[in-house]
C-alpha cells in the first residue's frame, strides 16, 4: 500500500487508489467536474489539478494519476492555485450567464467552484460560442451552451444504464454533446444524468422552473415504485412534493434512482381521492365519514367471519397490520397480497426472498435469469448485473428475447428447459464459485418448485454464499408475506367473500369478488371505480410507514406532505372503522401500532437485513408452459400514481409506444 505525503500529512492508500482519492483520504478538497467516483476515468477537466514532487515542474491532474510511495502533493500551493484558476477561466469561457435563470442554482458544482477557485473578475471580451438544444426526451431538459464536456452523462450511459445514446460530436471548441440523432434516450435511468451534470446544461424537464432548492423541505423516506426499496429524499413546498431525488445507500440503490422513482411524483396531486364514497343507484356520491363507516357496519353485519382483505403494490406495513389485527377480531385471516392472481408457496421466506442480496449479486459469476425482464422489474439489480459481468460472469437467460443492455444466452421460453439445462450452462455452474439464479415473476407461479430444485442441481447454496433469489415487483410483498397476507390457493380464496376490503390494490380482477368491496386508497383508479364504498387513504409522501425491500431489508419512510382533503393515513382508518364495529383496535398512535406488529412480527421491529432460514419447502419439480411475455407490460405505468402522472403518460407513449410528441417552441 502506497504511503505519500499530502501537504505534509502522511496517508496510507490502497494499492491501485489515485493521488486525488490519497488527497481526501487526508481530508483535503478537490475540485472536480468530470471525476466522479462510479464512472471510468476522464481527466479532461483539469480542475483537480495538484503539484507532484518529485515530478516535472507542473501541475497534475490527480484523478489521473496513480499515488505511490514517497510522492509528496501540494494542494493549496501558488501553483496550484494559478492554475485552477485558469482552468476556471477556461470553463467559463462560453458559459453563459444563466444563473438567474438556471434551474442548477443553488446546487450547482461550477457556480460553486468558481466562487471557491476562481478568479475573482472575468478577463474575457470576446463573443461566446452558442450551441443548439439537444432533444433528449421527456425527462432530461438541455441547455447546452452550458455544457463544459465533462463527459459524464456519456460515461453513465455507456457504463451504468448501458443505452450508449449520448455521445459528443465534432472536436475542439466545436464539440457538442448530443444523443443519438438526437432522439429520446430510452433508458428508464437517463433521469440520473441530470444530478451527474456538474453544470446546468442538463436539468429536469419537468421540474424546470419550479423552484430553487432553499425554498424546499426535504424528508427522507423509501420509494415504492419498485420491490428495491430505493432511498429517496421528498423535496417538498407547502403540500406538493416537488421532486424525488435518490439517497447514497451503497447495499441497495448506491446513488441512482429509475426515471418512475423520480418523476411519477406529479401524480401525487393528481385523481386524488379526498373524501369517502358511498354506492347508491349504482354511483359513488360523496359521503361524510360516518355515513361510509355506517353503511360498512351494516354489511359487516351479515357477513359475519367471511370478511377478506387484499393488500396493493404500495402498501406499507402498518397498514396491512391494522387491516388484519381488524379481521382478526372478526374471526378471518383471509389476506392477500398477490393480487393478480400468483400462488406460488410461501410457507418458508427464503425460498422467496433474493437471497443474494442487491450488493451481493456483483460478486457472482455464473447467473441463471428465470422469467424475469429485470430491466423493468428492478432496474438497479440490473445495473448490479452488469458490474458483475466487468467483473467476469456470464449470464444466461429462460424467457422471451428482450434487450436487458448486456450479453445474455437465451435458452428459449418454454419453462420445460429447467429440467433439461444446456452442458455449458452446468459446466459453467459446476466450475463458479458464487453460482446465482434470479426467478422472476413470469416463472414463478408453474416454476417454483423446478426453480428450488437447481439449489442442488446447479450446487447455489456454498460457504457463506446463497444463490438462489427470487425477483418481487411490489414494495408491498416481502412485508406482506411476513405479515401472512398469502393464502395457498392465491387470491381467489377470496374471492367469495362476502365483505372484501383492498388496500389500494388496483391491479385485481374486480369482477371476480362477488360481495361488498371497499376500497382504502390515495388515486381514483381502478380500485375505486369497482367499490361499494371508497375511504381516501394516504400514498407513501403523506404517511410514515415500514417497507420491506427484495432482499428482506427492512426501512422507514417519513411523511413528507399532508393527504389532501378528508384523506387520513390508512392505520387510523382501519383503527376509527373499529370503533365503529364494536371491534376497537388496541392502538391509538404509532408507536403503539409499531409495538403491536413487532409482537406479532418481531422481525419488523428494527431497520436493517433479515437472514431467514433456508429451510425450502419440497414442491413438484416439474415445470411446463411457455412464457408469452412478462409481467410488466408498460414500465412507466405500473401503478396508480404513475398511471395518475403527466410525465409517465409521455414517457410511455414516445418510450414504449413509439408515439411522436410535439414540442412547442420555448
Amino acid at each position: 500500500m502506497p504511503k505519500l505525503k499530502v501537504d505534509g500529512i502522511e496517508v496510507e492508500v490502497p494499492q491501485g487508489a489515485t493521488v486525488l482519492q490519497a488527497c481526501e483520504a487526508a481530508g483535503k478538497e478537490i475540485p472536480r467536474f468530470c471525476y466522479h467516483e462510479r464512472l471510468s476515468i476522464a481527466g479532461n477537466c483539469r480542475m483537480c489539478l495538484v503539484e507532484v514532487k518529485p515530478g516535472p515542474p507542473k501541475p497534475q491532474a490527480s484523478c489521473a494519476l496513480p499515488a505511490a510511495d514517497n510522492q509528496e502533493v501540494f494542494t493549496t500551493s501558488p501553483m496550484v492555485k494559478h492554475a485552477r484558476e485558469g482552468i476556471m477561466e477556461f470553463l467559463l469561457i462560453n458559459h453563459p450567464l444563466d444563473c438567474p435563470i438556471c434551474d442548477q442554482g443553488g446546487e450547482c458544482d461550477l457556480q460553486d467552484q468558481a466562487v471557491a477557485y476562481g478568479r475573482g473578475h472575468s478577463r474575457f471580451q470576446e463573443n461566446k460560442r452558442a450551441v443548439t438544444e439537444k432533444y433528449m426526451g421527456p425527462i432530461v431538459k438541455t441547455i447546452m451552451t452550458r455544457c463544459i464536456q465533462c463527459t459524464r452523462c456519456v460515461r453513465f450511459a455507456e457504463e451504468v444504464s448501458g443505452v450508449e445514446e449520448i455521445g459528443a460530436i465534432y472536436r475542439g471548441e466545436n464539440m457538442q454533446i448530443t444523443s443519438y440523432l438526437e432522439k429520446a434516450v430510452t433508458s428508464e435511468l437517463s433521469g440520473n444524468v441530470v444530478d451527474l451534470c456538474p453544470v446546468g446544461a442538463l436539468t429536469s424537464k419537468p421540474y424546470s422552473f419550479e423552484a430553487r432548492p432553499w425554498e424546499l423541505k426535504k424528508t427522507l423516506t423509501i420509494d415504492v415504485m419498485d420491490a428495491v426499496g430505493t432511498n429517496i429524499r421528498l423535496d417538498s413546498r407547502g403540500r406538493q412534493v416537488l421532486r424525488s431525488l435518490p439517497r447514497v445507500n451503497e447495499d441497495v440503490n448506491e446513488e441512482w434512482a429509475t426515471d418512475k422513482t423520480r418523476h411519477a411524483v406529479d401524480g401525487l396531486v393528481r385523481r386524488r381521492l379526498d373524501r369517502p364514497y358511498v354506492r347508491r343507484d349504482g354511483k359513488l356520491v360523496p359521503a361524510s365519514w360516518d355515513e361510509a363507516f355506517a353503511v360498512i357496519a351494516e354489511v359487516a353485519k351479515g357477513a359475519g367471519d367471511s370478511v377478506a382483505a387484499v393488500a396493493g403494490d404500495l402498501v406499507d406495513c402498518e397498514t396491512m397490520f391494522a387491516a388484519k389485527a381488524l379481521l382478526k377480531d372478526m374471526g378471518s385471516s383471509l389476506l392477500e397480497g398477490r393480487q393478480t392472481g400468483m400462488d406460488y408457496d410461501t410457507s418458508s421466506l427464503a425460498a422467496v426472498n433474493f437471497n443474494t442480496t442487491i450488493a451481493g449479486i456483483e460478486r457472482a459469476d455464473a447467473i441463471l435469469l428465470v422469467g424475469t425482464n429485470l430491466r423493468w422489474e428492478a432496474s438497479l439489480v440490473n445495473t448490479r448485473i452488469r458490474k458483475a459481468i466487468k467483473r467476469g460472469a456470464k449470464v444466461w437467460a429462460i424467457g422471451p428475447e428482450t434487450e436487458l443492455t448486456y450479453k445474455v444466452e437465451w435458452l428459449g421460453n418454454d419453462l420445460a428447459v429447467l429440467g433439461d439445462l444446456p452442458e455449458a450452462l452446468t459446466e459453467a455452474f459446476g466450475k463458479a464459485e458464487r453460482p446465482a439464479v434470479i426467478v422472476g415473476g413470469g416463472a414463478l407461479k408453474g416454476a417454483h418448485g423446478a426453480a428450488l430444485g437447481l439449489v442442488e442441481k446447479l450446487g447455489l447454496i456454498k460457504d457463506g454464499w446463497n444463490g438462489f433469489n427470487v425477483l418481487h415487483m411490489a414494495a408491498s410483498r416481502m412485508g406482506g408475506l411476513m405479515l401472512g397476507y398469502a393464502q395457498k390457493a392465491g387470491v381467489s380464496a377470496l374471492y367469495d367473500a362476502k365483505l372484501t376490503f383492498f388496500l389500494g390494490a388496483d391491479e385485481c380482477d374486480f369482477t371476480r369478488f362477488a360481495g361488498f368491496k371497499v376500497y382504502v386508497g390515495h388515486h381514483g383508479d381502478k380500485g375505486a371505480a369497482a367499490a361499494d364504498v371508497v375511504l381516501p387513504g394516504a400514498s407513501y409522501a403523506e404517511k410514515s410507514g415500514t417497507y420491506v425491500n427484495l432482499e428482506g431489508r427492512v426501512q422507514r419512510g417519513n411523511r413528507a406532505v399532508f393527504a389532501p382533503g378528508d384523506a387520513r393515513e390508512d392505520w387510523t382508518i382501519f383503527r376509527a372503522l373499529s370503533e365503529t364495529l364494536g371491534r376497537p383496535l388496541p392502538f391509538d398512535t404509532m408507536d403503539e401500532l409499531r409495538a403491536a406488529m413487532a409482537l406479532d412480527c418481531p422481525e419488523l421491529a428494527n431497520e436493517g437485513l433479515l437472514t431467514f432460514a433456508w429451510n425450502p419447502p419440497s414442491l413438484d419439480t416439474k415445470a411446463e408452459g411457455v412464457m408469452e411475455g412478462y409481467p410488466i407490460k408498460d414500465f412507466y405505468l405500473t401503478n396508480a400514481i404513475c398511471r395518475a402522472s403527466p410525465t409517465m403518460q409521455r414517457c410511455s407513449a414516445e418510450l414504449v409506444h413509439g408515439e411522436i410528441v410535439a414540442e412547442a417552441a420555448e
